[in-house]
């Protein structure tokens, strides 16, 4: 075994085992993807803190760490922390044949892990940055269940999807993000309702509704179109945003008094309601 193939399989073991997922094919699809074939050529930027470092050489074997790799630095979009994607993508579970819908696919690192994870099935990729996507739709070329769109997934309309991977800090989900969720669809995004608060949710479109579960920590740049609340919006903390449990569209329920946070024409609710009444 080559020194980059080994560091590869044992990159993508540590990357298994952060993630703890029950499906082997997610140790299997890091190992398989090679990191460096969507990030340009070497030395690559890491990222370290609030310092930026360059790698040694172009062996690809220094970017097979839990590392930030810088994509457009000055505009601070890199190529995203391995450990946490491991853990989203094992959270949400992709199954063959499913629909995918990544809202910033960078130059389709991710995207790819999800292509293969999710083939049969289809994966549309948006992304905003028009060299970005270019990249990205050279970049995915070799996986023919991929979709590239250079575009506003925030006012360009998603299709319907089993999974929404969003890769871009959001306020509040669009409302027609949680409508494109097919039954069973899960939401995975970044959820910044206050410059201090962020934590990664997954939402699921269960029979009675949306089920909210912030799950860890996280910070990603600002969704463009949809990071910034209205006036009239009702804003949480961070100890009252992570007990949210479900989310709802105001056109279909109004706010009541479980309310945790109004933004738009959503609002999260500490209401389970997957729960069962007493009795």
């Amino acid at each position: 075994m080559t020194q980059i193939a080994e560091a590869r399989k044992f990159y993508a073991r540590l990357l298994a085992a952060h993630a703890g997922s029950a499906d082997p094919r997610l140790e299997a699809v890091f190992t398989e993807v090679p990191r460096e074939a969507f990030l340009g050529p070497g030395p690559w930027t890491v990222i370290a803190g609030n310092a930026t470092l360059e790698t040694p050489s172009a062996d690809p074997v220094h970017i097979y760490q839990n590392v930030l790799v810088a994509l457009d630095a000055a505009k601070g979009i890199n190529n995203g922390e391995p450990v946490l994607h491991a853990m989203w993508i094992g959270k949400a579970a992709p199954k063959p044949g499913e629909a995918v819908t990544h809202v910033g696919a960078g130059t389709g690192y991710y995207t790819a892990l999800l292509a293969r994870l999710v083939s049969p099935g289809t994966v549309t990729a948006f992304e905003l940055e028009a060299d970005l996507a270019a990249r990205a739709a050279q970049n995915l070329e070799p996986y023919g269940n991929v979709t590239v769109i250079h575009g506003d997934a925030v006012t360009g309309g998603l299709p319907p999807s089993d999974i929404i991977y969003v890769n871009a800090g959001v306020v509040a989900p669009p409302a027609d993000w949680l409508k494109a969720l097919k039954p069973g669809g899960r939401l995975v995004f970044p959820w910044r309702p206050a410059e201090r608060v962020g934590l990664a949710v997954m939402v699921i479109r269960a029979e009675k509704g949306f089920t909210c579960d912030p799950f860890m920590r996280s910070w990603f740049i600002p969704c463009v179109g949809a990071s910034l609340a209205g006036p009239m919006a009702k804003i949480p903390d961070r100890d009252k945003a992570a007990r949210s449990r479900s989310i709802w569209l105001t056109a279909d329920k109004a706010p009541d008094r479980t309310a945790i946070a109004i933004i738009g024409d959503v609002w999260f609710s500490s209401k389970d309601i997957r729960s069962r009444p007493a009795g």
